[in-house]
């Protein structure tokens, strides 16, 4: 059960130093970030990939690093569910006083996050050299689903404007979900371009220019979600949640 959090004189509960539940897309937002960048550090002092814009997956391929980044991906994905699923409870709370979207919208949008974050897991679980078609098919469900998802949160934003969100955010939203929408494009053609599998690039090799642009644009769009998930952090402090137990005894 959740309910949004009283005006004047309101009790917030604390978690993490945090009002409402803000801690939950704040640790989503610091933890992908934290996944991304130490397993790029250790990719790149073990020399298993070069500096220079490396996939995301191909600094997850070999160890150590491919178990660091298979459990803090994975991490990512179930805090991403959780945070889908508070900001569904929170749109539908909302729509009780101020009808501006259709529930099956809502739900539509929760269940393309979910699918995404589903994605994610696959991409945790199955290494790019390992098995590479399963690989590549959770990373195009995590994106692709990802880039629908904010751009439809995107939409129910405005909608729910002024009530419940200032043009600003609504602003920053669309404008993140439409430069991710841009890189997700050229991030699949070019990597459709690639002929060979491999992690270890260098800028003389063959298709090294595809694989380049592609790595280029998969950044932009996995730093676009985490940067989207910020803005929920100011939603999430007027929300309280409240899980409730009841033991019923048999007659």
């Amino acid at each position: 059960m959740w309910a949004p959090m009283p005006g004047a004189g309101r009790q917030r509960e604390m978690l993490c130093f945090m009002p409402g539940v803000a801690a939950v897309p704040a640790l989503l937002v610091c933890w992908s970030s934290a996944a991304f960048i130490i397993s790029y550090v250790i990719a790149v002092l073990a020399g298993h990939v070069e500096p220079l814009v490396p996939y995301i997956s191909d600094t997850g391929t070999k160890p150590p690093e491919s178990g660091v980044f298979g459990f803090m991906i994975n991490i990512s994905a179930l805090l991403g569910a959780i945070t889908m699923y508070i900001r569904y409870l929170i749109i539908e709370k909302q729509n009780e006083s101020l009808r501006f979207v259709r529930s099956s919208c809502n739900m539509f949008s929760l269940c393309i996050g979910l699918m995404g974050c589903t994605g994610m897991g696959i991409v945790a679980t199955f290494q790019e050299l390992s098995v590479p078609s399963v690989h590549d098919i959770g990373a195009l469900v995590a994106f692709g689903c990802g880039v629908v998802y904010i751009t439809l949160q995107s939409i129910i934003s405005y909608k729910s404007c002024p009530q419940w969100n200032t043009y600003f955010v609504c602003h920053i939203r669309m404008l993140i979900s439409v430069i991710s929408c841009i890189s997700f494009i050229p991030m699949i053609v070019f990597a459709s371009r690639i002929s060979m599998t491999k992690i270890d690039w260098t800028p003389s090799e063959k298709d090294y220019t595809y694989h380049f642009m592609s790595a280029i644009c998969e950044w932009t769009v996995a730093f676009g979600f985490v940067f989207f998930f910020l803005t929920f952090i100011k939603d999430f402090q007027r929300v309280t949640l409240r899980i409730s137990t009841e033991i019923h005894e048999e007659s």
